[in-house]
C-alpha cells in the first residue's frame, strides 16, 4: 500500500481554487492536479505493507493531543524555482502544521519508516511539470490576478491516505482519521 497523511481543505477553499484551475488550465499544457485530490501533505509514508495497518494508525493515534491549527492558503510559486519549474504550488500558512509534520515523521519512524531529510515545506501542488515549455500565458494570468487569497480554516485533524496509481492518474482513499483536541 502506498499511503501518506494529509490535512483536507474545506469546501469553500476547493472552490477559490477550483475558480483558479479553470481559469489557469488554458494557459499551459502541463499536467494539472484534479480538484478532489489537493490535500496539504504532512508525512510521505510510501510503501507499507497492508498486514501492518493497525500498527501503524495506532503509532498515528499515540501521537501527542494537539489544538487545531489555523491554515490559510495563498500565493503560488514554483519548485524548485521559477526558471526551471517542476512544480506550479499553492502556499500554506499555518503556524504549527510544522509540528504536527514533525510529530506524524516521529511517530512512523518509530515503526521503521525513513525519516524526512528535507525540510517541511507545506504546500499544495497545483500541477507537475515534466517537460520545458513557455509558461509565460501562465506566469501572466496569475500576475493579473494577484494578490492571491484562497482562503482560511481551522485544521481539526488530518487523515491517513492511500494512493492508488491509475492510467488517468492518482486516487486518494481515506483509510483513518486522527482528530485533533476540540478545546
Amino acid at each position: 500500500m502506498r499511503l501518506f497523511t494529509a490535512l483536507d481543505l474545506p469546501d469553500p477553499v476547493l472552490r477559490n481554487l477550483e475558480h483558479l484551475l479553470t481559469d489557469l488550465r488554458p494557459m499551459a499544457r502541463i499536467h494539472w492536479s484534479p480538484i478532489e485530490n489537493l490535500h496539504v501533505t504532512t508525512k510521505f509514508i510510501g510503501e507499507w505493507p497492508e498486514e501492518r495497518l493497525d500498527e501503524l494508525k495506532a503509532g498515528l493515534r499515540a501521537m501527542e493531543p494537539r489544538l487545531p491549527i489555523a491554515v490559510h492558503i495563498r500565493q503560488t510559486g514554483f519548485f524548485p524555482n521559477p526558471r526551471s519549474p517542476r512544480v506550479f504550488w499553492c502556499g500554506i500558512e499555518a503556524p504549527g502544521l510544522d509540528a504536527l509534520a514533525e510529530a506524524t515523521d516521529n511517530a512512523t519512524a518509530a515503526l521503521g519508516i525513513a525519516k524526512e531529510t528535507r525540510p517541511f515545506s507545506p504546500h499544495l501542488t497545483l500541477a507537475r511539470i515534466k517537460d520545458r515549455l513557455d509558461l509565460g500565458p501562465l506566469r501572466e494570468a496569475i500576475a493579473a490576478r494577484e494578490p492571491l487569497d484562497f482562503g482560511q480554516f481551522a485544521a481539526d485533524r488530518f487523515f491517513l491516505y492511500q494512493s492508488k496509481q491509475r492510467p488517468s492518474g492518482s486516487v486518494y482513499t481515506k483509510l483513518a482519521e486522527f482528530p485533533f483536541l476540540t478545546s
